[in-house]
Formats: structure tokens, C-alpha cells, sequence
């Protein structure tokens, strides 16, 4: 007999674990903060795979040689974008994996096309914006509005920045296991 892989069960190991560290700076740890994300997505309507992107946004922070921790304390960008992106494509399509991958590079194009977007960006968003590279140039913003993705990585970013409130009610990861399974390519 065979062991079947559980790449959902891996997924929520991670959040009860490595997810339960603080997260960046912020009020709420890592695993509130995507839970968070991911409860904002469904309740704002969001196809499942965009719950899913919200969902496992930041699963980068929890591999890679350097560390959401290392991001904060030494200036040096982790592109854990990259690294969530490259490890969920194991296991969903580019539907969930593009929005993830794109969720950092969305936070510079807003600052640079929304006037009013730097407002509303927590002091540890700021911090990281500047090790990331900074609002884009508005060429940059024109390549990345033309990319595949680029709208669901946006509201993916949305997200994101609101996900830090840590007195918001927030689903476990049980709650969005189904959808998870739902939305896995097949083995």
C-alpha cells in the first residue's frame, strides 16, 4: 500500500505551527493573519480560487533561506511571493499560484496608480516596501497591469492589508479545508 500524499493536512500543519509565530510586526500571528485574509476574500464574494490565494498568501514567509523574520530584522527581501508560489505549484494551478506569486509586486503598483493607497499601509507594510523595491515606475505599473493575474493579485493585496486586525472573529483552517481539496490538481 502507498502512501498518499495530504498536501491540505501539510498546508494546516503548517498554520498550526510555523503559523502560530508573531507576524512581521503586526498584532496577529502569520496564520490569524492569512485566515484573516482568506475570511475577507470568501465574505467579500471571491471566486474559491481567489480564497485560496488570500488563504495561502504568505506560505512563502514559512520557507526559503531567509525568513520573514530575516526580512524585518536585516533590510534583505525574502521574496517569500516567489517561494509560497513555487511550492503551491505542487499541488494547485496558476489560478491560486499567480495572485500569491504576484501579491508583493500588487502592493508596489498600488502605491505607485492609488493616491491614496500608501495611507493605508501598517508602519511593518511600509518597512517592507522599501526592502521590496519601492512603489514601481509607471512603467513597471503598465508591465504589471498587463500580466496574467494581475487584477486577482490585487485584490489579493486588499486583503492582505486588512488582514491584521487581531480582534476580528476568524475561521480555523478546518473551515477552508474543503475548499482547498476542491481546488487541488490532480495526482
Amino acid at each position: 500500500m502507498t502512501h498518499r500524499p495530504d498536501p491540505v493536512g501539510e498546508l494546516a500543519a503548517l498554520f498550526e505551527g510555523e503559523g502560530a509565530a508573531e507576524y512581521l510586526g503586526e498584532d496577529v500571528t502569520q496564520a490569524q493573519h492569512m485566515l484573516q485574509a482568506g475570511a475577507l476574500a470568501e465574505a467579500a464574494g471571491a471566486p474559491a480560487h481567489l480564497v485560496a490565494a488570500a488563504l495561502l498568501h504568505d506560505i512563502g514567509h514559512f520557507h526559503g533561506t531567509v525568513t520573514g523574520r530575516d526580512l524585518m530584522e536585516g533590510g534583505q527581501d525574502n521574496r517569500h511571493s516567489h517561494t509560497g508560489a513555487d511550492w503551491l505549484t505542487r499541488w494547485f494551478g496558476p489560478e491560486v499560484t499567480e495572485p500569491v506569486r504576484l501579491h508583493v509586486a500588487a502592493k508596489r503598483y498600488l502605491c505607485a496608480v492609488d493616491p491614496g493607497y500608501f495611507a493605508v499601509l501598517s508602519e511593518a507594510s511600509v518597512h517592507t516596501l522599501r526592502v521590496q523595491g519601492g512603489p514601481m515606475t509607471a512603467e513597471q505599473a503598465r508591465a504589471f497591469a498587463a500580466l496574467p493575474g494581475a487584477a486577482d493579485a490585487v485584490a489579493v493585496r486588499r486583503w492582505d492589508d486588512q488582514a491584521k486586525d487581531p480582534e476580528s472573529a476568524i475561521p480555523d483552517f478546518a473551515h477552508f479545508r474543503p475548499l482547498l481539496e476542491g481546488l487541488l490538481l490532480a495526482p
